[in-house]
C-alpha cells in the first residue's frame, strides 16, 4: 500500500458533476475511493456518474439551501457508507463592478460558497469528529490570495473560506480530523471559459502572469486535493495550497 491509496473509503464532492469536481472526482476514483457527486442537475450527474463508473454515486443537492444538508448526510451515511472526505467545490461566479453588486447578489454568492459549505461541514464534522478520522478540503481560489478587479462578492466568499480551514483545524485537529484548503488558479473549466468569453483580452494577461504557462486541468486540482485527503498528508491542517502555476507570487 502507498501513501496515496484511499481504499474503497468514501468522498462527497459538492459541485462534482463537471469541470474542478469532476476532475477530483477522477483522482480519487483513481486512488481507490469511492466518490459521491453533489450538484443542481440530476442530468448532469446522471451523465458524469456514467462516465466514472461504479465507484461513483450522485445525490441531486443544492447546497444553499438551508436547512438540506443534515438529512443529505445522514442518508448517504446510512445507505452507502461513513463518510471520510469532504470536498467543498460548489460555486457560482460574479463579474461585475464592484460598486453595481446589489445585496441580493451578494447574498446569493455567501448562501453557497460561505453558509452552504459551512452547513454541510459541521454535518459531516460532526459524525467525523464521533469515529475521530477524516479530512475536509475547501476549494477556494487565488482571488483568496491576490486581489482581481470586479470579483468582490466571489473574492469575499472564497477568502472566507482560509479562515474557516484555519479555524476548523484548530479545532477539530485535536480528535483526528483535519481541514486544508486549495487556491486554484485559471483552470480549464466551463466557469473559466465563460469569464474569458466576455473579456477576450484576459487570456493575454493570465499567460503573461503565469510563469508555468497556459492554463491548469481539473486533474491538477484532482491530485493535489487527494494529496491533502491521503496518509501522505497525515501530518498537514490548516493549509492553503496554491495551484495556479505560479500565478498568485508575483513577478
Amino acid at each position: 500500500m502507498t501513501p496515496f491509496e484511499l481504499n474503497n473509503r468514501l468522498a462527497v464532492i459538492t459541485g462534482g458533476a463537471t469541470g474542478i469536481g469532476l476532475g477530483i472526482a477522477q483522482s480519487f476514483i483513481a486512488a481507490g475511493a469511492r466518490v459521491v457527486l453533489c450538484s443542481r442537475s440530476e442530468q448532469t450527474l446522471a451523465k458524469a456518474s456514467q462516465q466514472l463508473g461504479p465507484q461513483a454515486a450522485y445525490r441531486v443537492h443544492d447546497v444553499s439551501e438551508s436547512g438540506t444538508s443534515e438529512s443529505l448526510v445522514s442518508e448517504i451515511e446510512e445507505n452507502i457508507a461513513p463518510i471520510s472526505f469532504l470536498i467543498n467545490n460548489a460555486g457560482v461566479h460574479l463579474k461585475k463592478p464592484s460598486v453595481n453588486v446589489t445585496r441580493e447578489e451578494t447574498q446569493k454568492v455567501l448562501d453557497v460558497h460561505v453558509l452552504g459549505a459551512l452547513e454541510l461541514t459541521t454535518s459531516v464534522g460532526q459524525r467525523m469528529l464521533d469515529r475521530g478520522d477524516g479530512s475536509v478540503v475547501f476549494i477556494a481560489s487565488m482571488t483568496s490570495l491576490i486581489g482581481l478587479p470586479q470579483v468582490v462578492a466571489y473574492s469575499a466568499a472564497k477568502s472566507a473560506y482560509l479562515g474557516m480551514t484555519r479555524t476548523l483545524a484548530s479545532e477539530w485537529g485535536p480528535r483526528g480530523v483535519r481541514v486544508n484548503a486549495i487556491a486554484p488558479g485559471w483552470i480549464d473549466s466551463q466557469m473559466m471559459r465563460k469569464a474569458l468569453a466576455s473579456d477576450p483580452k484576459r487570456e493575454e494577461k493570465i499567460l503573461q502572469r503565469t510563469p508555468l504557462g497556459g492554463f491548469g486541468q481539473p486533474e491538477d486540482i484532482g491530485w493535489a486535493t487527494l494529496f491533502l485527503c491521503s496518509p501522505a498528508a497525515r501530518f498537514v491542517t490548516g493549509v492553503c495550497l496554491p495551484v495556479d502555476g505560479g500565478a498568485s507570487i508575483g513577478f
